[in-house]
Parts: structure tokens; sequence; C-alpha cells
């Protein structure tokens, strides 16, 4: 049994991604976040060093928030690849947390390796309360020669 391959995405300005509502954040996966990318920072860990910061908790790298945005564009990494990625960071992200990743398409381009999509994406906790916000530019390959 073979996996049915996607079609290439073709978005329009002004569409948006579907949303993706995550898991909970938990303890665990800021721990093997902070294995996998060697930022050991206690705070990201430990409840009494994220208190002694001022922090009501142990809060999750930006890192990896930024990284759950990209889950967006996993399903169509098979038709190209995310050329650009720039996030700025608006609100902490706490164990127990649950995200919304979404965003809209705010452009496209024409380029010699294929069709460049801008887009505005978001991580939130529910409507009003945005964690961090950024622009991903997509590239799906153009047809091969």
């Amino acid at each position: 049994m073979t996996a049915e391959r996607r079609a290439s995405p073709a978005w329009e300005v002004g569409e948006e991604v579907e949303a993706l509502t995550l898991p909970p954040v938990t303890r665990l996966q800021l721990i093997k976040y902070a294995g996998a990318s060697g930022d050991f920072n206690p705070i990201h860990t430990i409840d009494e060093a994220a208190e002694g910061a001022g922090l009501k908790g142990v809060i999750a790298h930006g890192m990896l928030t930024l990284a759950t945005m990209g889950l967006l564009f996993s399903p169509y990494l098979e038709h190209g690849y995310v050329r650009h990625f720039r996030a700025r960071f608006s609100g902490m992200v706490y164990v127990g947390d649950v995200l919304e990743i979404g965003g809209r398409v705010t452009g496209v381009e024409e380029t010699e390796e294929g069709r460049l999509y801008a887009f505005d994406v978001f991580s939130r906790r529910g409507e009003d309360d945005v964690v961090a916000t950024g622009e991903v530019g997509f590239l799906v390959y153009g047809d091969a020669p």
C-alpha cells in the first residue's frame, strides 16, 4: 500500500491556511526540545528557576513556538520548502497552554525555481491572545524541464 500523493498547492492571495489546534504543551515536550536544540536554560524545564526569574512557571522555548507554526506547511513539503521564516514573539507559552496556529496568503511571485507564496502566520491562545506572529515564504517547485 502506498501513500496517496497530495495535489500541488495553488493558494490565492487572501486565502486562509486551515488553522490547527495543537495538543497542550507538556513539560516532556520542553525537555525533549531542550535536548534536541541544546538550549538548557533552566527557565524552560525547572519550576524554581522560572519562578526565580519572575515567571509564573516554566516557559516554552521561543524557537519551539516558531517551529510549531511551521507545522502548517508540513503537508506540502513534497511539493516545495519553506524558503524563509521570520517571527516576532509577543507572549510566553506555558506548560498546559493550547495553541492554535494559522495564517493567510499575502502574496505570490513567479520565480525561476517555482511559485513563491508569502504568508502571515500566527500562534495564539484563544482569539485575542497572540503569542507569536511571523512571515513565511513557501516555494512550490515549478515543473521540471
